[in-house]
């Protein structure tokens, strides 16, 4: 079975619920504290074997900054991690321009031509975290890892999924599984419509008929569902399969209010900053 070593980073959106930061700064270029969003991403992809990295970028987004080696900062702060501030020394980083927002299958065409095997998909607004280190001792992301293993294992494409609160179901493409196979995704359902609590969460390893099968499932018949055709094509021949991902905290960069929490949480979480930064919160929220 070909290994994967490809990993797409979907970083296209313009990021208008993020304005107006998201005007002068990407959004996937935002810190979940003091690490940035695409810092993560990346190197959950390279901890769960990928070589090359295809970020996929829009026209007016600017990543040179982010991608850029700072070697030269660790004779400030020596007790960082390096791999903070050279994030991309180890793997093949390549930039892919989606000129429109089409959508995620169209967003994933811009980068197939280099690729010829299955690949990773991470959804450059959505944060997974079994661990929460600091920027001096930094451990990537494992939920990258779990997709790979079980591909390896099964040899099917296959999508990571979390639980959510049923409430919260409408917001999510939620699905109907059996064993490991998933048999049918409802696009944000009604709640009382739903199949399940278990919602994709923006990781998956396609196989590399994509290529193909995104031209027979093309964006202008299917829009920015063409993924979701996909998907379908794969669950009514082979298989897809979903891999359940438990004990993540999963952040959403992509709106002000969840990012907000996801700060609070992720602070509260880290060995380094969660006693400090507890006792000042319970004491600003004694003061209301």
């Amino acid at each position: 079975m070909t290994a994967v070593q490809d990993a797409l980073l979907v970083a296209g959106g313009l990021g208008t619920r993020m304005l107006p930061t998201s005007a002068s700064v990407p959004k996937e270029a935002l810190p979940l504290v003091d690490i940035p969003a695409l810092l993560h991403l990346a190197r959950e992809a390279v901890a769960a074997g990928a070589k090359r990295l295809h970020i996929i970028s829009s026209p007016r987004k600017d990543l040179s900054a982010l991608l850029g080696d700072h070697a030269w900062l660790l004779e400030r702060r020596p007790e960082l991690d390096p791999q903070m501030l050279s994030p991309f020394e180890d793997v093949e980083v390549h930039v892919h321009i989606q000129h429109e927002p089409l959508g995620l299958g169209n967003a994933i065409q811009c980068a197939l031509e280099p690729i010829s095997g299955p690949f990773l998909v991470l959804l450059g607004d959505n944060i997974l975290l079994n661990e929460h280190t600091a920027p001096t001792s930094f451990t990537p992301s494992n939920a990258s890892r779990q997709l790979v293993e079980h591909f390896n294992e099964h040899g099917l494409p296959c999508a990571g999924l979390l639980q959510v609160n049923p409430s919260d179901v409408s917001s999510y493409g939620v699905v109907r599984i059996e064993g490991h196979r998933i048999l049918e995704i409802c696009e944000k359902p009604a709640v009382q419509d739903a199949p399940s609590n278990l919602v994709m969460c923006g990781r998956y390893v396609f196989t590399s008929d994509a290529k193909s099968l995104l031209l027979t499932y093309d964006v202008e018949t299917y829009g920015e569902l063409q993924s979701i055709a996909l998907q379908q094509h794969w669950m009514n021949n082979d298989g897809l399969h979903g891999v359940e991902l438990s004990g993540y905290q999963w952040y959403d960069s992509g709106k002000p209010l969840p990012w907000l929490q996801a700060q609070v949480d992720h602070a509260l979480r880290r060995e380094d900053l969660r006693e400090g930064f507890r006792s000042w919160l319970e004491n600003r929220l004694a003061d209301d």
